[in-house]
């Protein structure tokens, strides 16, 4: 018996699970857990990498300078306000390991991603689960939540795994409300896929205000998930905050790279868009046509909901799905043991998960 003791709440973390990437008995199978692009990453970037090979016996700049200018250029930003990380999960971490004291509250919608709640546990601290309202955010729910020992609140817009989105009015009414001494970190993971009018992904709040941070991925819609790379926009107070802590070389070379050249492929980031709007459009539709609630979604994947009646659940579904070699994501880590996440894949891949679905409804 070890007499090592981790800090309190560590123990209480449930390991992060990935979705799954095979199924039983099938040398392969489609994988659409993830919320990976279908698309792959830019050639440019592929180019970049490669490329970077050669210097692999170098550290590299770990202030990540012209990755950050080149973010800047892109989004109309103060590059000495971005830090980058090792994947936003790093950045989200980072944030709780210097705001949050043991004891401490830390907010986040129902359904929000699990990372918020591992990092409160990580840093001692109190995580709060705030109901939600028709799968998304409830601004005043999350409001009537906020306590004096409140220090964080992460919110994910759009949110993992339901797809749903805050409008900017509903973001800035939040953050007017809320106490200047709590920060607000907006996850905007899947801010590239949105094209509603409505939505920011927090930058221009970031610009107005001290206690915001914008938090963004590589991972997504560029396609460099395996080189873990994300960033963030912050005020100068805390951009100070995270240059102190984070790791001295957190983001590795290569990355940086193919970073830097998939934001100069405007081109294909403009296809990757339409592709993924045209057949989250068409996975909507299709599924509903199924009597199957979808959630409306702005992201790169659809929340499915199923019966709980014997050989109609989710369980079932996805067994279904595994026999025939189509992987989705079960969700009950999330509590929604109702519900599969489906990845908007390929188009060959999209069609046989509704067929798959099709017969699956209609045993």
């Amino acid at each position: 018996m070890t007499s090592l003791v981790p800090n309190p709440g560590i123990m209480s973390i449930a390991p992060y699970v990935g979705g799954k990437s095979v199924a039983p008995g099938l040398a392969h199978a489609i994988k659409l857990s993830s919320n990976e692009t279908p698309l792959g990453p830019s050639p440019r970037a592929r180019e970049a990498y490669l490329a970077a090979v050669d210097d692999l016996a170098l550290y590299p700049d770990g202030g990540c300078r012209a990755l950050r200018e080149g973010l800047a250029a892109t989004h109309g930003l103060d590059p000495d306000r971005i830090v980058c990380g090792n994947g936003s999960d790093d950045i989200l971490a980072l944030l709780a390991q210097a705001y949050v004291l043991p004891g401490d509250e830390v907010l986040y919608s129902q359904y929000g991603f699990v990372v918020y709640k591992q990092v409160a546990l990580a840093n001692s601290a109190k995580p709060v689960a705030v109901r939600e309202v028709n799968f998304a955010a409830d601004v005043d729910a999350l409001l009537a939540a906020v306590t004096e020992k409140t220090k964080i609140v992460y919110l994910a817009n759009p949110n993992n795994p339901t797809g749903s989105f805050l409008t900017a009015s509903e973001v800035r009414r939040f953050h007017e409300a809320l106490p200047t001494h709590i920060l607000l970190v907006l996850d905007a993971a899947y801010a590239e896929y949105v094209d509603e009018a409505e939505y920011e992904p927090g930058g221009r709040l970031v610009d107005a205000s001290e206690n915001v941070v914008m938090t963004r991925t590589f991972s997504k819609i560029y396609g460099l998930a395996a080189l873990r790379l994300g960033w963030s926009y912050c005020s100068v107070p805390v951009a100070d905050v995270l240059g102190r802590i984070r790791g001295p070389f957190n983001v590795n070379a290569p990355a940086q790279a193919a970073g830097l050249a998939a934001l100069q492929d405007k081109a294909f980031l403009d296809k990757a868009v339409a592709y993924n709007r045209e057949w989250r459009t068409w996975l909507l539709q299709e599924i509903s046509s199924l009597n199957l609630r979808v959630t409306p979604s702005v992201a790169n994947f659809v929340l499915i909901h199923f019966d709980q009646k014997p050989g109609r659940s989710a369980a079932d579904a996805d067994a279904f799905l595994l026999g025939r070699g189509l992987i989705l994501r079960r969700l009950e880590a999330y509590g929604l043991p109702d519900c599969l996440r489906l990845s908007v894949g390929r188009e060959e891949d999209n069609r046989a998960v509704v067929a798959a679905l099709k017969e699956f409804v209609h045993i």
